[in-house]
């Protein structure tokens, strides 16, 4: 089973911790073996020394003709065969080397007739001075590389946990949020040591103000715009009802209701970006939604209902969303248009060229179309903005078959 680590360990987390482990096993085997090498050197030394002074003790009493002390012997056994070729040969040498199970140090140098006058010193001290040393330095450097290891994982989570925070409050301004701020404590005290993640939080946070002040603006300056068009709009079209019939006065009636429908768009588009708008659901049948939306469409449109549903919903909304739908499809794709609903699952599905890449990849614009269509391009901006006033998800999509289909998925109620 794998192991669910935080949300705030990451990559980063994940490689400087690594980073860090390596560093101290690094440092901490150089350190070991140096440390090592020198006491195993002086260790060796010391035996080395002694084993040479007893060979010279051994040839003296050699030379005179008195008994050999314990552990002096000529040729004894268990001699190393290279020291005893080096003896046999006229020069002294000493080797470390085991006798009897233990550690011993040999010194041997010639004697008459092409013998080796040996001499042993025990070296089991030494070598357990050297295995215990080895031990402490081991056991040192794990609890060493474990305290850094926790101090170091401390200190890069904290930076880590500081980053994660903050492009949690990135990802929600993307998705609308503008209200959001990452607030972190170091940016907004100048007496404190300011880093790079607090830079780059202020720097966000700056961004975000600067991004909601100009949507903000934007908002008020359409829809004051759209109120002031409302007054002359009407005067406009109650003098447009007292012309003479003729065509002339068609082409100015269509015209202000033209503007009219304009400007009733851009008033419901400044509804729905103050996110001051709410629902007022009820339980609806869709299947005899969609069939009276398509009756008041006056489209040719096909509708299926592959799975009847009963949602909680606001009508009145819904009704607009998926009139918008139905009126793009005719307006910029090709029949048929095909209406399913399937669940709580509606598709909208036409046959033309599909929808732009740009709608696909950063949703709909206001009064952006393409391919010299005629409409100001609120449609579709309406239909997503109401949908998420519904909870819904609306969706754009290019079927690998040709066509568009937008997927409107409405909330599931228990």
């Amino acid at each position: 089973m794998r192991l669910a680590l935080p949300r705030w360990t990451g990559p980063l987390a994940v490689k400087a911790a690594v980073f860090i482990t390596v560093m101290c096993c690094g440092l901490a085997a150089l350190l070991g073996v140096l440390v090592h090498v020198s006491v195993t050197n002086r260790t060796v030394g010391q035996a080395r020394d002694a084993a040479l002074s007893r060979l010279g003790e051994a040839t003296e009493s050699y030379e005179a003709g008195d008994p050999l002390r314990r552990g002096a012997g000529i040729d004894p056994a268990g001699l190393p065969r290279q020291l005893r070729e080096l003896a046999a040969s006229g020069r002294r040498g000493t080797m470390l080397a085991e006798y009897a199970g233990r550690p011993t140090m040999w010194a041997a140098g010639p004697a008459d007739g092409g013998r080796a006058l040996a001499v042993r010193v025990d070296h089991s001290q030494g070598q357990a001075t050297i295995d215990g040393l080895d031990g402490t330095l081991v056991w040192s450097s794990a609890l060493a590389i474990g305290a850094t290891l926790l101090v170091g994982a401390f200190a890069v989570t904290r930076v880590t946990r500081r980053l994660h925070t903050t492009a949690r409050v990135a990802r929600r301004i993307s998705a609308g949020d503008l209200d959001a701020r990452v607030g972190d404590p170091r940016a907004q005290d100048p007496t404190r040591p300011q880093d790079e993640v607090a830079s780059v939080a202020a720097a966000l946070d700056s961004m975000a103000s600067s991004l909601q002040g100009k949507l903000l603006a934007e908002q008020r300056f359409t829809a004051d715009v759209a109120h002031e068009l409302r007054t002359p709009l009407t005067g406009l079209h109650a003098a447009a009802e007292l012309l003479p019939p003729g065509r002339p006065t068609e082409l100015v009636r269509d015209r202000v209701a033209a503007l009219r429908t304009l400007t009733e768009d851009l008033l419901e588009i400044s509804r729905l970006e103050s996110g001051r708008e709410r629902p007022a659901t009820e339980p609806e049948e869709l299947g005899a939604l969609v069939r009276r939306v398509l009756r008041g469409s006056g489209t040719d449109t096909r509708v299926d209902v592959v799975r009847d549903a009963r949602v909680e919903t606001d009508r009145r909304r819904l009704e607009r969303v998926l009139g918008n739908l139905v009126a793009n499809a005719h307006r910029h794709g090709r029949a048929p248009v095909v209406l399913t609903v399937d669940g709580a699952v509606i598709t909208v599905r036409d046959h033309g060229d599909g929808y732009p890449q740009y709608l696909l990849a950063h949703g709909p614009q206001r009064f952006r179309t393409e391919g010299g269509t005629k409409g100001h391009g609120l449609g579709l901006t309406i239909a997503l903005g109401q949908a998420e006033v519904l909870g819904a998800r609306l969706e754009f999509t290019n079927p690998p078959d040709g066509g568009a289909l937008a997927r409107l998925t409405l909330p599931q109620q228990p």
